[in-house]
């Protein structure tokens, strides 16, 4: 049997009075890419950072390819970040660093190298070597989220983490994103964990759907179950309608 890449069990965490995430179970398999929905505030961007390891769980377990990771730290919790690559939602990149440097920010190696390799990945996400030594305001919101990927990727990570990765994008070069982010996954074969309001997202990246509501999951299956799911919550999300059991704050019934 195949060991999860990443697996939950039990995972709870409050802040303050409220409570956030009250007993998460969530496997995702190596190669996999998996698509967190759920509404904002839902926890869903606290789950990725409680993976990390940048925010302890008050309860549960995580374990990556079977070993714990709840409690590491020092030189043991940086080996388990290394692991990961990272798509920030406002793509993160260091305004002061001309492009070909925020691509191979992670990487060791000569300057010569690094260049070589920030140019090798920016050509994976479709950007030529003349964008290299730009700085990022240079760039359109398209084409920074594009050399964000690129650095996400530039160490071969195992495993990505994708935080809203179409956000602020017109629909177009979202869909461009989406693509982009589906392609890399499948070559690279990395194991992605996406998390998004977007539909057109979920449907382009995602091979299984798990939604998070009221601190747990309370639907997960592949992608081509989600449109006859029965579970009204996620019914209501994935039509956006204002109708149903979802109630946004201040609403009301």
């Amino acid at each position: 049997m195949t060991t999860p890449r990443i697996e939950l069990a039990g995972v709870a965490k409050r802040f303050g009075s409220r409570q956030v995430l009250a007993g998460v179970d969530l496997a995702v398999m190596p190669g996999e890419s998996l698509v967190i929905i759920g509404g904002s505030g839902t926890g869903k961007s606290v789950t990725l950072k409680i993976i990390l390891g940048l925010i302890a769980p008050d309860a549960g377990s995580i374990k990556v390819d079977g070993q714990e990771v709840v409690g590491l730290n020092g030189a043991a919790l940086d080996a388990h970040r290394a692991r990961f690559g990272m798509l920030f939602q406002g793509g993160a990149l260091f305004d002061s660093l001309p492009v070909w440097r925020n691509v191979s920010f992670a990487l060791g190696g000569s300057i010569a190298a690094r260049r070589a390799s920030a140019v090798a990945n920016l050509a994976l996400v479709g950007l030529g070597a003349d964008v290299a030594d730009l700085k990022p305001a240079e760039l359109s919101g398209g084409m920074q989220k594009r050399v964000a990927l690129a650095r996400a990727i530039a160490a071969r990570p195992p495993i990505i983490f994708f935080d809203e990765p179409t956000a602020g994008l017109d629909p177009i070069t979202a869909a461009v994103i989406n693509d982009l982010i589906r392609e890399l996954t499948t070559d690279l074969k990395i194991t992605a964990v996406t998390i998004t309001h977007d539909m057109h997202s979920v449907r382009t990246v995602a091979d299984r759907v798990a939604m998070l509501h009221g601190g747990t999951i309370i639907w997960q299956g592949p992608l081509a179950s989600l449109d006859g799911c029965d579970n009204a919550y996620v019914r209501q999300f994935i039509t956006g309608s204002a109708h149903g059991p979802i109630r946004m704050p201040g609403a009301q019934r």
